[in-house]
């Protein structure tokens, strides 16, 4: 290689080794560089984790692999970790949400570090205890225990919701709530109900269902036949949830929108598989992957002070939100006049 380039071995070295700053032109660092993809060269990582005392892997905990979410996560974070040398080991919680077979024992020696979904926050006993760097994703900002932790704005997104349903007029509002006791679900509870309540008159009704298109089927005929005014919208946590009450507004001969608006929160392929087409929040998972690895990646490199990064997220109006009807009736799931 250093033959190809025209320089000397121990320039190779510093260039590969990222040592070149200020002892190196940037002409001469392209050229080497150009020299090693010419030649198809690659880094033995072994070795280079020999010398560094690091394996250059890293952990990423999720709940689930069967939700597309977090399915982009890894995408992003598997991007980022590509660029810098790094591979990512992927352990997603067999049980869901909740405790899962401790992976760490076997795993630690192997590990530089860990970037973990809060939802898979009774996995990581033992990374907590272990002294392994920790970057937390979709996390409380003051979690003491990691490194740094990345976020999307969350509450922003759900006050968008509100605010979007308030415009167009609803007062009545039904909160399809996720049953998972974690930060990112908790805050947007805390958003739509304060959103709500800055207008005179609007309410809010919470029926709470496990992440499935079931039980979220199921919540929303709670919400839409209990005794009182019917709601005219349904907030979902998530677009699983807005599917289900899609359905369980057509099972009580209902029209989306028309009789009653649905917003889910997300943005999945399914956000656009149902018709109509699900008002949801877009939340740019390989981004937040992307940062994790970042973060990690930073703290590695030995900046070790806590941080949080917050990404923003958008409100994307479709065809399943519109205003209420004139005159919305009593639950007792029958249609408007």
């Amino acid at each position: 290689m250093a033959r190809h380039a025209g320089v000397s071995q121990a320039t190779v070295s510093l260039v590969l080794g990222d040592k070149w700053t200020g002892r190196v032109s940037p002409r001469t660092v392209e050229a080497v560089r150009t020299a090693a993809r010419e030649l198809g060269y690659r880094p033995n990582l072994a070795a280079r984790s020999l010398r560094l005392g690091r394996t250059r892997t890293a952990l990423l905990v999720v709940p689930a692999l069967t939700t597309e979410f977090f399915a982009r996560v890894y995408t992003g974070a598997a991007r980022v970790a590509a660029e810098g040398g790094f591979g990512v080991v992927l352990y997603p919680s067999p049980e869901g949400v909740g405790p899962a077979r401790d992976p760490f024992d076997s795993a630690r020696a192997s590990l530089d570090g860990v970037i973990a979904s809060s939802m898979a926050a009774d996995a990581l006993a033992a990374v907590r205890g272990g002294g392994l760097p920790l970057v937390m994703l979709d996390s409380a900002p003051d979690d003491k225990v990691a490194a740094a932790t990345v976020n999307l704005d969350i509450a922003d997104g759900m006050r968008q919701t509100a605010e979007h349903l308030l415009g167009l007029g609803h007062r009545r509002i039904a909160h399809v709530a996720a049953g998972v006791d974690t930060w990112t679900f908790r805050v947007r509870a805390r958003a739509l109900t304060a959103t709500m309540g800055t207008v005179p008159g609007a309410t809010v009704h919470t029926e709470t269902a496990p992440l499935t298109v079931d039980e979220g089927q199921r919540a929303a005929e709670r919400a839409l036949t209990r005794p009182g005014p019917r709601p005219t919208a349904l907030v979902c946590d998530d677009d699983i949830l807005a599917a289900g009450a899609c359905k369980a507004a057509r099972r009580l001969g209902l029209r989306v929108p028309d009789d009653v608006s649905v917003t889910g929160f997300d943005d999945l392929a399914l956000a656009t598989a149902v018709d109509p087409e699900l008002t949801t929040v877009r939340l740019p998972a390989e981004a937040v992957g992307a940062a994790g690895m970042r973060a990690l990646m930073a703290v590695l490199d030995g900046e070790t002070a806590h941080g949080d990064t917050t990404l923003p997220v958008e409100l994307v109006h479709r065809g399943s939100s519109g205003p209420p009807p004139r005159q919305a009736p009593s639950g007792d799931g029958c249609p408007p006049a």
